[in-house]
């Protein structure tokens, strides 16, 4: 692998039950796993799935015409069982809406190809859970 694929996030405890997570260009998101207004972790998962998802088809739709609405709801169950914890029945919605006209029409009629490519291909969150990745984890002496 080169060093050009890696890509790094560090986490760190800022409370009890508060995180912030740093990437390499030092941008920050915080979350937290209580009843506060962050996003939980499970969340920030949804989150990743339907913000890469929608940045693939934005590129491909746009080239034509700006939306006036675009929408990407992600859901699914938290469950717990034999198997652990795990998230289940993940779905993605797209509500996309453009102009009327030439350029909206092109766009509305690439739509439903550019979701299933991102799926298909090019959305590296969802194409990872969906191989089903290994994690591996360790702990590194303080």
């Amino acid at each position: 692998m080169s060093e050009d694929s890696l890509r790094l996030v560090t986490v760190g405890r800022t409370g009890t039950g508060r995180f912030t997570a740093t990437n390499a260009r030092g941008g920050t998101i915080d979350f937290g796993t209580g009843d506060g207004t962050e996003f939980t972790p499970v969340e920030l998962l949804l989150a990743a799935i339907g913000g890469c998802t929608a940045a693939d088809v934005e590129v491909s739709t746009t080239r034509h015409t700006e939306p006036t609405e675009f929408t990407v709801t992600v859901s699914g169950h938290k469950v717990g069982d034999e198997d652990g914890n795990r998230m289940t029945d993940l779905a993605v919605s797209f509500h996309v809406t453009f102009p009327d006209g030439a350029p909206g029409d092109r766009a509305r009629a690439i739509l439903p190809r550019a979701v299933a490519v991102s799926h298909d291909r090019l959305c590296t969150v969802s194409r990872t859970i969906e191989a089903g990745t290994p994690v591996a984890v360790s702990v590194e002496d303080a």
